[in-house]
């Protein structure tokens, strides 16, 4: 109904202009000085009102109207400074995010734990006495003696195979944060760069909202709108302007999380250079599932937990072998010999005893590595099984996005691109009211918002099912003897919304 009204608007106000313009070329009146001196009978008000009204329906008639199409890298050729690129940011994360470093510190850590565990017993020395006597009679025993246990059925061997499997959970962790961090800053590099474009539109639609907020107070003023419709008008831009500072604080968000995950957090405000709409990840869906079940290092780090659990369990059964003790030393006997003014003098000590396992055969701890070794093992299918669950929820975002993507570019754009051309050209032919042609500008710019909605849902789950859905660039690398971390939580970002009102 209302775009009927404005259609009425536009055809009233083309054919006063009309007949305003066919006054204009007809010669003057004959009788119109006479009539220019017959003031009693005038309303000067009504006179002048009517002179404005015709004035301002010639104005709105007549205005100039360029199409004027949303499109992307506004932010870029209006920047003032050096653009951000992702591989800057890239190479920024690799030298200040902290968790590489904590994956480099564990490798380190892993590799000094297996030297200790691989070292020998160190050896025992001492002295001995026995049956000291002191004064003039003398006698008794001293001297001195080195122990050493031996170590048997290989077990320091055995410690280092367990050790050497925790330096390969180290070392699979450290190549983990890297294609962790590498996925995070490219999320979040991402997302600032559809934070950009979301409110270049946005300040677009500002600029309409109040061009048609100005278009109707003239209409009011020439008595072709009513109050209600100034009202909205306003309504609808004030809105807009406070959908502008929105998405200035939703960019200046995006920032703080790509700084924190580059390690950079004081690094001001910069206008990043890059395409949404270029090499957008394409995934194939039944490949991606299973990259992301066979080939992700949690995949891995669940079979080396298994091996470890192995090594543990050998371990486990070399224990009640017992180990050897040794002690040999020598002693000096000052007892005096019968018939002979001088003492016994040195005699040798050796000791060689072993712990015999008869109550305690190391059953109890024997038994736990069983079960580790079997919870291991259920562990490895447990992962496969969670990241094809994860995977198939993320897969579903990101094929949700793709078709999203692909009907805005390939038919709801162009479709809207076209209505509004149409529109225009049907103003300059007084067929159409400008408030109907920034309603249709307006219709075009919201969905232009939508498209690039759409594509940061694209880059965000595309990203992740591409890097194995590892997406939080500061969650600190597990230690390798921790429990249930080859699959952390996968994090990835909330698809953006794409309500028309946002």
């Amino acid at each position: 109904m209302k775009s009927f009204t404005r259609s009425l608007r536009a055809l009233f106000t083309a054919s006063l202009v009309a007949a305003g313009y066919a006054a204009a070329q007809q010669p003057p009146h004959p009788q119109e000085p006479q009539h220019q001196h017959q003031k009693p009978e005038q309303n000067p008000a009504q006179d002048q009102s009517k002179q404005e009204m015709q004035h301002g329906e010639h104005q709105m008639t007549m205005r100039t109207v360029e199409p004027v199409y949303p499109r992307m890298g506004k932010a870029q050729e209006q920047a003032k400074g050096p653009l951000m690129t992702l591989t800057s940011l890239q190479r920024l994360a690799a030298q200040s995010n902290p968790t590489l470093r904590q994956a480099e510190a564990e490798i380190r850590a892993a590799k000094a734990r297996q030297q200790q565990a691989g070292l020998y017993p160190n050896p025992t020395v001492g002295y001995t006495g026995d049956e000291i006597r002191g004064g003039s009679v003398g006698g008794g025993k001293q001297g001195f003696f080195v122990s050493q246990p031996i170590v048997t059925a290989g077990k320091l061997g055995k410690n280092r195979q367990i050790f050497g499997q925790e330096i390969r959970l180290a070392e699979v962790e450290a190549e983990e944060q890297k294609m962790r961090i590498e996925s995070a800053v490219r999320i979040a590099f991402y997302r600032v760069l559809a934070a950009q474009e979301l409110l270049e539109a946005q300040r677009d639609l500002a600029r309409i909202a109040q061009d048609n907020a100005e278009t109707e107070h003239r209409l009011s003023n020439t008595g072709q709108a009513d109050r209600p419709e100034v009202l909205q008008a306003e309504v609808e831009a004030r809105r807009r302007q406070m959908a502008v500072r929105v998405r200035e604080n939703t960019l200046r968000q995006e920032w703080r999380g790509l700084t924190a995950v580059i390690g950079k957090p004081d690094l001001a405000l910069q206008v990043v250079d890059g395409n949404l709409e270029a090499d957008l990840p394409r995934v194939n869906e039944e490949e991606v599932v299973e990259a992301i079940a066979k080939e992700s290092p949690a995949v891995r780090i669940a079979a080396i937990s298994t091996t470890r659990a192995q090594a543990v369990l050998e371990r486990s059964k070399a224990e009640p072998v017992p180990d050897l003790q040794l002690r040999a030393g020598a002693e000096y006997f000052g007892e005096q010999l019968e018939g002979i003014n001088r003492s016994i003098g040195w005699e040798g000590i050796a000791e060689v005893g072993v712990t015999l396992p008869l109550w305690n055969r190391n059953q109890g701890n024997i038994a736990a590595a069983r079960q580790d070794l079997d919870r291991a093992q259920r562990e490895e299918m447990r992962v496969e099984l969670t990241l094809r669950e994860r995977a198939a929820a993320v897969l579903d975002q990101y094929a949700t996005a793709r078709i999203m993507a692909d009907e805005y570019r390939e038919g709801i754009l162009p479709r809207a691109k076209e209505a509004y051309s149409l529109l225009v050209d049907e103003y300059g032919k007084m067929l159409a009211s400008y408030p109907v042609v920034l309603d249709s500008q307006r219709a075009l710019y919201q969905l232009h918002l939508e498209y690039v909605a759409a594509l940061e849902n694209v880059w965000t789950t595309g990203i992740a099912l591409e890097g194995y859905l590892l997406t939080d660039g500061l969650e600190a690398p597990a230690r390798p003897a921790e429990v249930d971390r080859p699959v952390r939580e996968t994090n990835v970002p909330m698809s953006r919304a794409t309500n028309p009102q946002q």
